[in-house]
């Protein structure tokens, strides 16, 4: 009824306004890694972030960054760490959290991750909410008009079949209005907070983020190639040193 056609009419405005005013470049996709700073004001942004780092000690590089969180007034929303294998005497440890920080102190964060080691990849997303917000606030301020009418309403109804109805009417207003507010508030902690997918591996040796020459590389790799063959022997000693049990008892059998 009116409360839609009013939801409507307000959603095209915005929508005429955006496209009279903005471009796609101005969200801010593939700009600076602050949050707000460059995207356009008055309007609705939910601000994702995917980064994978290493550090050369996890444990220090987690709590610098989780204490940073915590005093830009940020939390952890969800952690998982991996302590690693001792199969060859090395751990291999890695952590992945979803953090919560607030979307003007996001470029704080990031910096702060940069500190404790080194960023192999990012990727950021803007998606511009707004007209679903102004749609969600519209309907409500109609639901609560239309209860306020049908309490007036229910102190005139001089029938009992008429209060009935009116009762069964303000329920489904009522309803209507919890869902909406609920919506409202999912989408203003969105809003308010960045999510920060964060996925932090331990390291003996930081992955480069130059473009090395063809010298450079050929040379990286015949050192890493050497690595690896002292690291698959100090492994293989590992194994033996930790089975020599089995293998004396296996020995005894045969």
């Amino acid at each position: 009824g009116s409360s839609s056609m009013k939801s409507d009419t307000v959603a095209e405005t915005w929508a005429a306004s955006y496209d009279s005013g903005y471009g796609e470049d101005a969200l801010g996709t593939n700009g600076s890694e602050g949050a707000l700073d460059n995207l356009p004001q008055g309007r609705k942004f939910i601000i994702r972030m995917d980064i994978t780092a290493e550090a050369q000690e996890l444990e220090p590089a987690l709590q610098t960054v989780t204490d940073r969180l915590t005093a830009l007034g940020g939390y952890v929303e969800d952690q998982y760490i991996y302590n690693g294998s001792l199969y060859s005497g090395r751990r291999y440890r890695n952590a992945d959290l979803t953090l919560r920080v607030p979307a003007d102190k996001l470029s704080e964060l990031i910096a702060t991750v940069k500190e404790v080691g080194n960023v192999v990849s990012s990727s950021r997303s803007t998606e511009d909410v707004t007209l679903q917000y102004v749609d969600t606030e519209s309907r409500i301020t109609a639901l609560k008009t239309e209860q306020t009418r049908l309490l007036e309403l229910m102190e005139q109804a001089e029938t009992m079949s008429d209060l009935l109805e009116i009762e069964s009417r303000l329920t489904e207003v009522r309803g209507e209005l919890e869902r909406y507010a609920s919506q409202l508030k999912v989408l203003d902690n969105q809003i308010d907070y960045a999510t920060v997918n964060l996925s932090l591996s331990e390291v003996t040796e930081y992955t480069p983020v130059v473009e090395k020459s063809r010298l450079e590389k050929i040379r990286d790799g015949f050192v890493s190639s050497v690595k690896g063959v002292g690291n698959l022997i100090l492994d293989f000693i590992s194994f033996v040193l930790m089975n020599i049990p089995y293998i004396l008892l296996f020995g005894l059998i045969l």
